[in-house]
């Protein structure tokens, strides 16, 4: 182990990075006594890790091509604040070859490998030459130069399908396709080259044999400048949507045997391009071979990196800084342990139920879970009337939970998820929630295929309102609108002439809204009798179905400003709801947000509103988006499924197809035009 002068460690560090990793490093570095600072864009001038930060500058508008992505700015930045680093968090720059030459240049450090290696491992299949003399596993299939789509349909047949189109400089899902039938081949490979070329500037695909039943399975390693590495274990990272992460674990499922030959893997591909601070080694794990291939190497500190701090016990941020500023790696091999189960969440601004489709918007209500050292962990970016926004990726946190055992780290993220409350843009909470509790997650069955495989059983949206979620919602709305919402508890104006043994009725209709219910609207006649301030009975009638509920001798325990808590005869319920510009929100069982609207107090409002038949007929964009590709004209005939248009959001692109057989009536739509959430694409008679 190395020992390192406090002089000799890095003063100023420039975080070049935005969101949750940019306060991740912040909080290290400030722990160490590192002054920092920020850069940001002008979607961000008012973000969290700008008020964090030491000191911040705007690098430019909001699109990460005129700001984050601007390394001449951001060294510029550095240089006038005299900086001696610049950490590049992930994404961005952070595996930006010319960026980390252009620091070295200027006589920066750039927080991360040598330029080197990020060219070795920014190249598919450069890389996977490199592993291959290595002696590293790898994915059989096709990693050349010639680039011909002929050409690359032949080398697909001779893999044979299904394969797996990649972008040769990809990364994060982007430019990735699967393709089980020749016939799709063509089609599936110009949408990965489209992909591709906007998110890389590079076009360029290698083609490989699809793994049926396999597990994304990583390392993380660490070498220093003196030729020293460790491997910190493994992650299972096999809950995926889109090919992008969404649930971690660590350790993974391995035995001990196997987890030794990864780690050797995982070394030898860093030793093989002379690689120094943090990296992640990714490898696909063949269950029905027990086998292992090496997939690519990420050249930065990765997304998922706390659950390996969390069974570590070490600070993988600080090992940068300290490798940056030259010491030797704090521990080696064998004084590294495995303690406990460690699972992260990644939390989106997307709809789980709408294919993913990614979301943004303002998080007009944020409720999070109670933080437990140790045990309950949260990196976020982003506060109560944030803005989730369209210009970069839609994450808005990672909520990561320790156990003793993997059960107990489960138990801990079920109960930290139950606690996540947000309104705003659609999110996955409903859905993480339903994975942890999930009998295949819950028995470690799963694979890459399990989001699609069990669609039907976790992506199928709450079978009506349950009887306790209406019941929750209607007293929520009776006690706000009484004004009985009040740290003291205040007696309602109607009743301050209250008479003994003359209950007080109160009738009126309300609707109930939530867009994971199916139906997601039911209307419901209620009377409210009050024996006395804190006393009641309720009777709800649902108009749709004229089911009856009838609840009697409720009493009402405690109330505040976003919750209260009352009692039947059958028990004692909590309820959480807040008023939201303008819209009373229940937060219900399993995360469904209801929206409670009293019919009566309704008033309308004049907008235009389109014909049932014409909204009928309507595609509309599901998202903000840019229109890339335009399928059809006026006058074709379309079949249900039909592609239609190609948009593109988030750096992703979307295929919307035909819902239903009919003729395309007209295109209002444009390429290359940027439209709005819900904006009318098409016509279809």
């Amino acid at each position: 182990m190395g020992t390192i002068k406090p002089q000799d460690m890095i003063k100023k560090l420039l975080i070049a990075n935005r969101g949750e990793i940019a306060c991740r490093v912040l909080r290290t570095a400030k722990r160490l006594g590192i002054e920092t600072v920020a850069v940001y864009s002008d979607a961000d001038r008012h973000s969290k890790h700008v008020e964090i930060a030491d000191k911040a500058y705007n690098i430019g508008p909001a699109p990460s091509v005129q700001s984050y992505l601007r390394g001449d700015k951001i060294i510029e930045v550095a240089q006038n604040e005299r900086c001696e680093a610049v950490h590049p968090g992930f994404g961005f720059l952070s595996e930006n070859a010319d960026f980390a030459e252009h620091c070295a240049r200027e006589k920066i450090i750039f927080v991360g490998p040598p330029s080197s290696a990020i060219k070795a491992m920014g190249s598919k299949s450069e890389s996977k030459r490199i592993m291959t003399d290595a002696k590293v596993p790898v994915v059989p299939g096709y990693h050349g130069d010639q680039q011909a789509d002929e050409y690359l349909m032949e080398e697909a047949r001779k893999i044979g399908f299904p394969v797996l189109i990649k972008a040769v400089m990809g990364g994060g899902g982007k430019g990735m396709r699967i393709v089980r039938h020749e016939k799709e081949f063509i089609e599936q490979l110009h949408s990965a080259r489209r992909e591709s070329a906007k998110a890389f500037k590079d076009d360029r695909v290698l083609v490989e044999k699809y793994i049926e039943r396999p597990k994304h399975i990583e390392v993380q390693v660490f070498g220093d400048k003196h030729g020293n590495y460790v491997y910190l274990f493994e992650r299972d990272c096999s809950i995926q949507r889109r090919h992008q992460k969404v649930v971690e674990e660590a350790p993974s499922s391995l035995n001990e045997d196997l987890r030794g030959k990864l780690g050797k893997s995982a070394i030898d591909a860093a030793r093989a391009v002379g690689y120094y601070n943090a990296g992640t080694v990714e490898f696909i794990f063949d269950l029905d071979s027990q086998r292992h291939y090496f997939m690519e190497m990420n050249t930065r500190l990765q997304v998922e990196h706390p659950i390996t701090e969390m069974i570590t016990g070490q600070d993988l941020v600080e090992w940068q800084l300290r490798v940056a500023s030259g010491e030797r790696l704090p521990l080696r091999q064998d004084q590294l342990r495995i303690n406990g189960h460690s699972i992260e969440a990644r939390v989106y601004a997307e709809d789980p139920y709408n294919n993913f489709l990614p979301g943004n918007g303002r998080l007009s209500y944020l409720s999070e879970p109670t933080l437990k050292e140790g045990r309950v962990r949260l990196e976020s970016g982003v506060r109560e009337g944030d803005e989730i926004s369209i210009f970069y990726d839609p994450m808005i946190a990672k909520l990561v939970t320790w156990g003793e055992t993997r059960e107990a780290a489960v138990r801990e993220m079920s109960a930290a998820l139950a606690n996540y409350r947000i309104y705003g843009p659609a999110t996955n909470l409903k859905f993480l929630r339903t994975v942890l509790n999930h009998n295949v997650f819950q028995d470690w069955k799963y694979d890459i295929g399990y989001i699609g495989r069990y669609a039907s059983e976790i992506l199928a949206k709450t079978k009506g309102f349950a009887q306790s979620e209406i019941l929750r919602a209607v007293v929520a709305h009776v006690l706000a609108k009484r004004k009985q919402i009040q740290s003291e508890g205040i007696i309602p104006s109607t009743l301050l002439n209250f008479r003994v043994n003359v209950p007080l009725v109160e009738e009126f209709t309300v609707s109930l809204h939530s867009a994971t219910i199916d139906p997601h609207e039911i209307h419901l006649n209620c009377v409210v009798s009050w024996h006395s301030a804190q006393a009641f009975d309720l009777k709800v009638t649902e108009v749709e179905t004229k089911k009856v509920y009838q609840f009697d001798h409720l009493r009402i325990a405690e109330t505040s400003q976003r919750s209260a808590a009352f009692s039947d005869t059958n028990g004692f319920y909590r309820v959480n709801f807040a008023e939201v510009e303008g819209r009373f929100l229940v937060f219900g069982e399993d995360h469904n947000n209801i929206e409670v609207v009293n019919e009566s107090e309704k008033v309308k409002t004049g907008i235009f509103e389109e014909s049932a038949e014409a909204a009928k007929k309507a595609i509309r964009s599901p998202m903000p988006a840019t229109v890339v590709k335009l399928l059809v004209k006026e006058g074709d005939a379309v079949t249900t499924g039909m592609p239609l248009i190609i948009l593109e959001a988030m750096k992703m692109e979307h295929v919307i197809k035909a819902p239903r057989d009919g003729v395309i009536k007209s295109v209002t739509a444009r390429e290359g035009v940027f439209v709005d959430a819900s904006t009318s694409l098409l016509l279809i008679d």
